[in-house]
């Protein structure tokens, strides 16, 4: 006799990547993580793109229109995110009139950072996916970020995705997909025309007004003479005798 199969068991190299918002004791791993995803891009640019000063990085922590994430397999940091719903702070690199004047409400997209080892298993995907749902549940109808001309994986990798280049070289956006706020128009029925002479209704529908609405109601008693309805005092029926019998 056959000796039973094991349970069929999930493969050990099977890994899941979870999102969570950051927390202050995670300040210090994202900040090394970032450094390290960073460092080959920092030193063919001009500019730093990412981070630029850890003071600055910990103030970010503080402010309530930026939303900070952090993507992990297995308890280590392998993706990171940073955006902004309002375009703040004194480097702030966006002129808020310029997308204002073409009915752009943009998540302003300030950091997106993959672990080397995972990229191209699908992290980066998984933090635009997240980045695309906060926009959509915000109200926001683009992406918005910046990226240099010569990062040119980064490049390739946005215009994968629809991203294109807005006026300035270094940014780049993308259309959200979106459902309108507003219902479309709705057909209403036609006005029901009245008898001749009859007076006009009061906040009613017609089948209110002869409809069942009306069936067994009273009519009112008409209103007495000289302004003000007078109270009339119901007198309460007299008890009668008890009937005896007569002698």
């Amino acid at each position: 006799m056959s000796e039973p199969k094991p349970a069929s068991r999930k493969k050990k190299d099977t890994l899941e990547v979870r999102v969570r918002r950051i927390h202050r004791r995670d300040l210090n791993r994202a900040w090394e993580f970032l450094k390290l995803v960073f460092r080959d891009v920092n030193r063919e640019t001009v500019e730093y793109q990412r981070p630029r000063s850890k003071r600055r990085f910990l103030e970010v922590y503080s402010s309530e229109w930026i939303e900070q994430l952090v993507y992990e397999v297995n308890g280590d940091i392998v993706g990171y995110s940073e955006c902004a719903y309002e375009a703040t702070g004194d480097d702030n690199w966006v002129n808020p009139r310029w997308f204002e004047k073409r009915g752009m409400r943009p998540l302003f997209v300030e950091e997106l950072a993959v672990h080397p080892d995972y990229q191209g298993r699908g992290v980066g995907s998984f933090i635009m996916e997240q980045l695309q749902h906060l926009a959509r549940t915000r109200g926001c109808t683009h992406l918005v970020l910046e990226v240099a001309e010569n990062n040119e994986s980064a490049l390739s990798w946005y215009r994968a995705r629809n991203f294109y280049k807005l006026d300035a070289a270094i940014f780049l956006a993308q259309k959200v997909p979106g459902e309108p706020d507003l219902l479309p128009p709705r057909r209403i029925k036609p006005r029901i025309a009245h008898a001749p002479g009859a007076g006009p209704t009061t906040g009613l529908m017609p089948e209110e007004v002869s409809g069942p609405a009306l069936a067994g109601r009273k009519p009112r008693a008409p209103r007495a003479s000289g302004g003000a309805r007078k109270k009339t005092a119901s007198a309460a029926p007299a008890k009668s005798a008890p009937e005896t019998d007569a002698e």
